[in-house]
């Protein structure tokens, strides 16, 4: 049946193709009625000649003169061959006719769209919206926030959306796309209040609890996030993005084991993502189990072996775990892909000053300094492999630096005593240590650490009895 239709359209569009060469020859009994022009224009979209397009539209409307649907079929070929100025001249004409097919102002939109009109195609369409009712006024509002969107006016795609959702709260484009644009812009408690709204009508609505869940999560209110995605797993237990949005709220409350749990549910229902791979292997970290992390952040690295910041994660693990030379491996491999990464260069200083290479140490923790001036932890470190090779002197003046470069942090005079100290400039070793209690006197702990044995020197201790009776 379907391929007699088929065959009979053929025949057809062949004696329409055949009166319009006995046409354009002027030969006699070459009659087209206007349908036959329609298809024939359409014919010659679709084979991308659109000039010949244009041409059988000349014909058409010289046979049938002020006929809208003709006048739009030529305006959209304008269109396509970008000559929207003479598009819109046109579109004007139809306007005097008929104003009643939205794809005049559809039209009408993209040509002052092209034309860098972003604000007259809004405020056509702002117009045109209350000429129209039901599938057109929807295909209208669509349009209008396209058109928002094209210029940034972001608050009034989200009004569009809300719009559409009044008139057709089961509207699955754009249940879809008001997800995106209720945390794009924020307004996650009108979200709220709409998907309510729709639940109160359409219970099993899964996109509506959906966007329930997504908002509350919007604004960290975790625990009813979870409850309203339950919801939709309970309607649809294949929604996927349902189960990642739970792992992820879960795993913000800090409930490790249920985000695994959810995770792996995204897993079993979709191919295998290196995002949630590497979610799972998040969580098994939280609750030190290494190994396992390890092993979801390589199933990661499988499948996006560029993600740099994968290798650096494994090698965290091995970190954890004391594994040095493990370690250094991974982030060697992380650096090669981002040399300047400075996470990287801290994270393989630490590594190479536990397995005692002090030079490709400081090298490094060099490097994170140099990239982030403000790192209060790199410049930490780089004085902690200072203090640990004996480089007194280097550590005075980069202790100094560090003070200065982090917009005098406390924590850096304490490292200038510890280094005065060692270096047997007690007096002044002394007068910084007085300058870093007055300055902050909870970091003291922190100055202990780096140096125990200082607590033996009566007079530090007298300093921090001072302190403490001020206080």
């Amino acid at each position: 049946m379907r391929n007699e239709q088929y065959r009979q359209d053929r025949e057809e569009l062949k004696e329409l193709l055949t009166l319009y060469t006995n046409l354009r020859e002027g030969r006699p009994n070459s009659f087209i009625e206007q349908e036959g022009f329609e298809r024939l224009i359409e014919y010659y979209e679709d084979k991308n000649q659109l000039n010949e397009g244009l041409t059988v539209c000349d014909y058409a409307i010289n046979q049938y003169p002020n006929t809208a649907e003709l006048l739009l079929l030529k305006a959209n070929l304008l269109l396509i061959t970008k000559q929207y100025k003479d598009a819109l001249i046109i579109l004007d004409e139809i306007e005097q006719i008929d104003t009643t097919d939205t794809f005049l102002y559809i039209l009408k939109t993209e040509a002052y769209l092209a034309l860098d009109m972003p604000k007259k195609a809004a405020k056509l369409l702002e117009n045109a919206i209350e000429n129209f009712e039901g599938e057109e006024k929807l295909d209208l509002l669509f349009e209008l926030s396209d058109v928002y969107d094209d210029y940034e006016n972001f608050e009034k795609v989200f009004d569009c959306m809300v719009l559409i959702l009044k008139q057709d709260p089961a509207n699955e484009e754009a249940l879809h796309k008001i997800c995106f644009w209720t945390d794009f812009t924020g307004r996650n408690e009108e979200g709220i209040t709409l998907c309510k709204e729709i639940l109160d009508e359409q219970p099993f609505n899964e996109l509506a609890w959906f966007n329930l869940g997504a908002a509350y999560q919007g604004i960290k209110l975790y625990e009813k996030a979870i409850d309203a995605y339950e919801y939709v797993v309970a309607i649809n237990d294949k929604f996927e993005n349902a189960y990642r949005n739970m792992g992820d709220a879960h795993l913000r409350l800090r409930n490790y084991k249920t985000a695994i749990e959810c995770l792996e549910k995204v897993l079993e229902i979709s191919m295998p993502d290196s995002v949630v791979y590497e979610a799972i292997g998040h969580c098994y970290d939280r609750v030190q189990n290494f190994a396992q992390a390890r092993f979801y952040y390589k199933k990661a690295s499988h499948l996006d072996a560029e993600d740099a910041h994968l290798h650096y994660k494994i090698a965290t693990t091995f970190m954890n775990e004391g594994a040095w030379p493990s370690a250094v491996k991974c982030l060697n491999v992380a650096l090669r892909k981002n040399l300047m990464q400075p996470d990287y260069n801290l994270a393989l200083g630490q590594c190479y000053m536990q397995i005692g290479d002090t030079d490709e140490a400081l090298k490094l923790l060099r490097n994170v300094v140099r990239i982030r001036p403000k790192s209060v932890s790199g410049w930490s470190e780089l004085l902690k492999c200072f203090l640990h090779a004996e480089y007194f002197y280097e550590g005075i003046e980069y202790a100094q630096m560090a003070y200065q470069q982090t917009d005098y942090k406390p924590i850096f005079i304490f490292y200038l005593s510890v280094f005065l100290f060692a270096d047997g400039q007690m007096k002044e070793a002394l007068l910084q240590l007085e300058n870093g209690m007055s300055l902050n006197p909870k970091l003291l702990k922190k100055f202990i650490q780096l140096n125990p044995s200082l607590l033996k020197h009566r007079q530090v201790v007298e300093i921090i009895a001072t302190f403490k009776k001020k206080k």
